[in-house]
């Protein structure tokens, strides 16, 4: 039996799964954090429902992925699946790895300056390690590529487009790609008949109007910054809130930008934290910034959510999914509620147990707009592109 290894790389972490792409079923998971640091460790899960961690103080990505190798036993890995955040428009598809590819991904550094820089580690520590079996590289912005350009251009003068590529490109492609396809397959019909709008929701967020399965708008942009609420980042705010904050607070604009990433969203509003659990605490035992910034969270993913119904005929069903999607039924109740010009009914019950006994469903019978809870796995959309790279052609 052959696996493919699933690699997403942050700056101190490394996520990973061992998955086997013919069933999907992952063999083994695991997280390490903290890499170059004391506080180094690998969490590690099994598939039999064995789990453990490991201290490695100090330990680097390689030093990582040498301890997935003795985590593997006797598994035979025949491919890495990498996730990339950017692939600007130098990347439509997945593609295998060289140094052609490598360069392409450090062009789009500037795009995706959190992101793309720590993919770059992970890639190279990989193909260090594993270097007798194919790397895939699986962009977060390829699914996007399908957006005409009344969705991707910015108002903004052409000539910013044709000679930097300064445009909407949107991110969690993955995600919105294979929830898509689930929620095709919960609702028994074809995709290329459905017109749906995901919610991918985590500490970043984004939404994405698709349309017989292909992107045809989406709320984040040439950043990852733009859009939604977030855990850290502010999405959408006024461009010269840039300039009216370096001024007052006699920063640089790479200082405002590093609050609008690090220090805004649904941290900045509420004072206290960027997890969405915390805050409905919060919020339940009185805390008014907590509880006003779920509400903001809300409410602007209603927005967005009716925006992106101008890139559809028609909303077959608006799909919930990622950590804060899956699992928090007062932020999808509070949601549809902002969407009641839909005719949107919560079903209460459904919500609370997250649609499991009606096939993803929340909303009531009689509910004008289908609203289905969706689990996501990015992993395994990386996994069966690898997979697909083995047998093929890489196309760019």
């Amino acid at each position: 039996m052959s696996f493919i290894l699933v690699i997403n790389c942050g700056s101190s972490s490394l996520k990973f799964s061992i998955i086997d792409p013919s069933t999907g079923e992952a063999k083994i998971q695991g997280l390490a954090e903290r890499l170059s640091s004391p506080g180094a460790k690998v969490k590690t899960k099994f598939s039999e429902g064995t789990s453990h961690e490991v201290t490695l103080p100090d330990a680097g990505h390689i030093e990582v992925l040498e301890e997935i190798l003795h985590e593997m036993g006797g598994l035979k890995i025949v491919g890495v699946g990498h996730r990339v955040v950017h692939g600007g428009e130098a990347f439509k598809d997945s593609v295998r790895i060289d140094e052609e590819v490598i360069q392409g991904i450090e062009d789009c550094r500037e795009l995706a300056p959190l992101h793309n820089p720590a993919n770059l580690i992970g890639i190279q520590a990989a193909m260090q390690k594993f270097s007798d079996v194919p790397h895939v590289a699986v962009f977060d912005t390829a699914f996007h590529q399908a957006m005409p350009p009344r969705a991707y251009l910015y108002a903004v003068p052409y000539g910013l487009y044709e000679q930097y590529k300064v445009r909407r490109y949107g991110f969690h492609g993955t995600s919105h790609y294979f929830v898509a396809g689930e929620a095709a397959r919960l609702l028994e019909r074809p995709i290329s008949e459905l017109h749906m709008i995901t919610a991918h929701l985590g500490n970043g967020c984004s939404a994405c109007a698709v349309k017989g399965g292909h992107s045809g708008d989406t709320t984040m942009g040439l950043t990852p910054l733009e859009g939604l609420v977030m855990g850290t980042r502010s999405g959408d705010v006024d461009p010269n809130l840039h300039d009216f904050l370096a001024r007052r607070l006699e920063t640089d604009l790479a200082g405002v930008t590093d609050i609008l990433n690090r220090e805004s969203g649904l941290l900045g509003l509420s004072g206290l934290s960027n997890d969405m659990r915390t805050l409905l605490q919060a919020a339940d035992e009185g805390n008014g910034r907590a509880g006003l910034a779920v509400e903001v969270f809300c409410y602007r993913l209603a927005k967005a959510i009716l925006g992106l119904g101008a890139a559809l005929d028609r909303i077959d069903a608006v799909i919930f999914t990622g950590g804060i999607g899956e699992n928090s039924s007062p932020v999808r109740a509070r949601t549809l509620n902002n969407l009641r010009v839909l005719g949107a009914k919560i079903d209460d019950g459904l919500n609370q147990e997250h649609g499991k006994s009606a096939r993803g469903r929340i909303t009531s019978q009689d509910s004008g707009l289908l609203a289905l809870v969706v689990p996501t796995n990015e992993e395994l959309v990386i996994a069966r592109e690898t997979d697909r790279f083995l047998t093929s052609t890489p196309v760019q």
